[in-house]
């Protein structure tokens, strides 16, 4: 199955987990309906300059961030740390992250949440 750049459902999230500014998240694929792996979400993030994604946990999944675009300050459960294109971010089992755009052009992410 194909999926063309342009066609995939966005949706804005504003203050997203508390964080600041407005999320756009273009999901790849949808859960249940198109995937059948336990996947919550396949999506590209894209965070504004000095927006953010507040601190959560992820129970029983793991999420998986990579930078492809700009750069970022995370919270990587307690630690802080700065990630920049091609880095990896992963949280899972009961640990939990935040991310904040700390460049001047947008942060763009690939979101990746496995259940289990």
């Amino acid at each position: 199955m194909i999926r063309r750049s342009g066609e995939y459902r966005t949706e804005q999230r504003e203050e997203m987990r508390g964080g600041k500014g407005t999320v756009t998240i273009e999901h790849f694929w949808e859960p249940k309906t198109e995937m059948r792996s336990h996947t919550r979400m396949c999506a590209k993030l894209t965070i504004p300059p000095g927006g953010s994604i507040g601190f959560h946990p992820h129970d029983a999944e793991e999420e998986i961030f990579v930078v492809i675009r700009g750069t970022a300050e995370a919270d990587d459960n307690g630690e802080v740390v700065q990630l920049g294109v091609g880095d990896t971010l992963l949280t899972g089992n009961g640990d939990g992250h935040a991310i904040r755009c700390t460049s001047g052009e947008p942060l763009e992410l690939l979101a990746v949440i496995a259940t289990y």
